[in-house]
């Protein structure tokens, strides 16, 4: 196992908590037409491409003409991310925060649409503590395609067998593996500092 000189941290669900179901349980109280919504209209797969940089008025556009009547729930979609971004994970915060004053090299790589990434740095400061980040919003690559993991240790000089990633999915945990880096999958605090002491980390 190669020494590790640099910690990837992913953002949303390792870092800060994501649920858009926290607006939308008040903007559609009825959960099975919640749920449909979701399935059919503001997707994952749609959500996504803002994430690989598609504006929003371009999003929204999209699905009103397919969904007219469902204008104010999609248009909400944007106006309510705020609350779908709640609170941070303070115990992998405190992980992180401790790397990073004990002068570990810590940088970000995320899947993130690159207005929201900058609303998420002024609700969470300590996303302005790491050396940098990648959003996939600004280059218009996603996880976990391994151009993105290319990408950012080429932007960040980071040798891939000496990185480890840390993301809360399992697909982009082996994305990062097919590109040469060391990679654990997030499920809690506690079970990241159990991985990262077992790779000399912590």
């Amino acid at each position: 196992m190669a020494e590790i000189r640099h910690i990837v941290f992913d953002i949303g669900r390792v870092l800060i908590h994501y649920d858009p179901n926290l607006p939308f349980s008040r903007i559609i109280p009825d959960e099975a037409e919640r749920q449909w919504f979701f399935a059919n209209v503001c997707t994952h797969e749609w959500n996504l491409e803002q994430d690989r940089g598609r504006s929003w008025a371009d999003a929204e556009a999209l699905l009103i003409a397919e969904h007219p009547e469902r204008e104010a729930h999609i248009r909400a979609f944007r106006k309510h991310w705020r609350e779908m971004v709640p609170h941070a994970y303070e115990g992998t915060v405190e992980i992180f925060k401790g790397l990073i004053e004990e002068g570990r090299d810590v940088t970000m790589l995320t899947n993130f649409a690159a207005d929201t990434f900058a609303e998420a740095r002024d609700i969470f400061p300590f996303l302005n503590l790491p050396r940098g980040v990648t959003v996939s919003g600004e280059i218009g690559l996603l996880k976990p395609d391994v151009a993105i993991y290319e990408r950012h240790a080429r932007d960040f000089d980071l040798s891939p067998a000496h990185a480890i990633f840390i993301d809360d999915s399992v697909a982009n945990v082996e994305g990062a593996k097919l590109a040469g880096w060391q990679a654990v999958h997030f499920e809690s605090p506690e079970k990241l500092k159990r991985d990262l002491q077992a790779y000399g980390v912590l």
